[in-house]
């Protein structure tokens, strides 16, 4: 599991957690979803093989949550550099870092 793949728990994911990280047993993801809304802190996922959604989505930057790396599935893809530097972009302002 690496920083920027897109996984299923019980919905579609994006892994939030830096690879640092990659010990730990927990994970930071970003849940997905196709019910879009215009707000920064949403970034919009145009459906693509290379990260497995199979429609429009956004990554849902505002609803951060942690789980147990046992409970989350093979990686369905990754985003790619752009679609990360928005993730990065929406995690800094929903933290209050900028």
């Amino acid at each position: 599991m690496q920083r920027g793949e897109l996984v299923t728990v019980s919905w579609p994911a994006l892994i939030a957690s830096s690879d640092v990280l990659a010990d730990l047993e927990s994970v930071v993801l970003c849940p997905a979803t196709r019910d879009l809304r215009n707000a920064v802190f949403r970034v919009s996922v145009e459906p693509t093989p290379a990260h497995g959604l199979r429609s429009l989505s956004q990554v849902m930057v505002d609803k951060l949550s942690t789980l147990p790396r046992a409970k989350i599935s093979q990686a369905l893809g990754r985003l790619d550099d752009e679609g990360m530097n928005a993730i990065d972009r929406a995690l800094l302002w929903v933290l209050g870092v900028i």
